[in-house]
């Protein structure tokens, strides 16, 4: 067994000693990006005797309020708060898996459409307006491109999976970083389409030819949306992976240095997917009881104990070990105001 997994394992066993503790259901809300693998989780644990938990997609910006105001019992994002936000709302941070944001197209083309982030920032800036327009065509040589104009679709409320698709447009445009910036709700220029969480992005996109959103990449996989195939840092055009993720990861301090808050976009590596996010939880630091604590990390630690069998098949990628060792400490960070939570005696 590893030893960084021993501490992991004396606190799970601890959080399964009371079944009384796990009574009320726990409740989790926030970040859409992963709403579905939560959901599947929630189910196996359920089956394995673990207690109800239900997650409710709704938005980062929503998950990180809804934790905020204590009104769920962890709040899931894909933008990860500052160490000086979680201090001042007391909120511990923990990371869950990591997966890619797509840009996916509705038209009628034969082969995966080829973009690059320059291209791709000015098309969501509104500066490149119809399909064949001469700039996409050099990056589809041969292809017949639709006289269709481009239809932007972009997310209504604040997403986390918002604002890792315009840091990375940012990052590799600036104009579009002076233009429109990064951001959980940026203000898109020439107004175009909103709709609300994945599932809305889905459906926009379906009923609108010529339109381009963005998705999480289990939910192209899921309705079998028309992926771009994106230019890497490497140069090379790629289709989105689990591969993609792992090799962004394996070129970034994430992987290096175990900081699970360091940057994924845009890694260097032959097939790195550029738009690799980490998504996260949030969780109180100091809940009123550790009756109401146990059931979120019972659950949260089911999941990384199952982590990689979990993962596996749901378009997310586990995280690196250089993360998993460390997420015994941030754990503990959790202190109930009534210290009754007595798993920590185990550290």
């Amino acid at each position: 067994m590893p030893v960084f997994l021993r501490p992991m394992l004396a606190l799970a066993a601890s959080l399964l000693l009371s079944s009384a503790a796990f009574a009320q259901p726990v409740q989790g809300q926030g970040a859409t990006f992963p709403s579905k693998v939560y959901e599947t989780w929630a189910r196996a644990f359920q089956k394995a005797g673990g207690g109800a938990v239900a997650y409710k997609g709704t938005g980062s910006g929503d998950g990180i309020k809804q934790i905020g105001a204590r009104k769920v019992d962890f709040g899931g994002t894909d933008a990860p708060l500052p160490p000086s936000e979680l201090a001042k709302q007391k909120l511990v941070q923990i990371p869950m898996l990591i997966g890619g944001v797509v840009p996916v197209v509705h038209l009628p083309l034969a082969a995966p459409l080829q973009l690059d982030g320059e291209v791709l920032a000015d098309i969501f800036q509104g500066r490149i307006k119809v399909w064949n327009d001469g700039r996409i065509a050099a990056l589809n040589p041969g292809v017949g491109l639709p006289s269709l104009a481009i239809k932007r679709v972009v997310r209504a409320e604040k997403s986390g999976t918002t604002e890792g698709f315009s840091r990375y447009l940012a990052g590799v445009s600036a104009a579009f970083k002076s233009d429109v910036g990064i951001g959980q709700l940026p203000a898109w220029p020439s107004d175009p389409l909103k709709a609300e969480g994945n599932d809305g992005m889905v459906q926009t996109l379906r009923a609108t030819p010529g339109a381009i959103a963005y998705v999480s990449y289990d939910r192209m996989l899921r309705d079998k949306l028309a992926a771009v195939k994106l230019r890497n840092a490497a140069g090379r055009f790629v289709l989105p992976t689990e591969q993609g993720f792992r090799a962004a990861v394996l070129e970034s301090d994430v992987h290096r240095q175990g900081d699970d808050l360091a940057t994924l976009l845009d890694r260097p590596g032959n097939d790195a997917w550029p738009i690799t996010l980490t998504s996260f939880v949030l969780v109180d630091a100091e809940p009123a009881t550790a009756a109401r604590a146990l059931g979120a990390l019972k659950f949260l630690y089911w999941c990384f104990m199952h982590g990689d069998d979990l993962t596996r098949g749901t378009g997310f990628a586990p995280l690196p070990i250089s993360v998993q060792s460390r997420l015994a400490a941030r754990f503990t960070q959790v202190r109930p105001r009534d210290g009754l939570l007595p798993a920590y005696q185990a550290f």
